[in-house]
């Protein structure tokens, strides 16, 4: 887990150093491009026997993630890390889950124990405090 936090860490620092050349689109499209081909060997390596029990909702699912959240989300990421300074907005970035959280608890009725609170106002305050302190 901590390898793929690092790893994760990098790729976003060195994707938004790039996208101030290259353009957010460029720099996602050359990094999927790239990772193409482990990707395409670990699917067909991992794929079931057969795609009849996967359901057409399913496949849409899939589709709007790769589409919608992962390239063009990811476009506008790059951009935003290049413009707002990549330390700055990927502390921002640790305040998504919460959000993603009260969401699920006020569209979808989702219960939110008071742990779950917990953790989010120590989070907000750690990126809170690592903002004022890193000046």
């Amino acid at each position: 887990m901590l390898l793929a936090v690092v790893v994760c860490g990098l790729g976003y620092a060195e994707g938004a150093r790039l996208s101030r050349t290259l353009g957010g689109w460029q720099v996602i499209c050359w990094a999927l491009l790239l990772s193409l081909p482990f990707m395409l060997a670990l699917s067909l390596y991992l794929a079931p026997a057969s795609f009849s029990g996967i359901s057409v909702p399913a496949w849409a699912s899939l589709a709007y993630v790769a589409l919608f959240s992962m390239l063009i989300g990811f476009v506008f990421w790059y951009r935003g890390l290049a413009q707002g300074g990549i330390a700055a907005v990927g502390q921002l970035q640790l305040l998504q889950p919460f959000f993603g959280l009260a969401l699920a608890a006020t569209l979808l009725g989702e219960q939110v124990s008071l742990g779950m609170l917990g953790v989010t106002v120590g989070v907000i305050l750690c990126v809170a405090g690592a903002k004022k302190w890193a000046r």
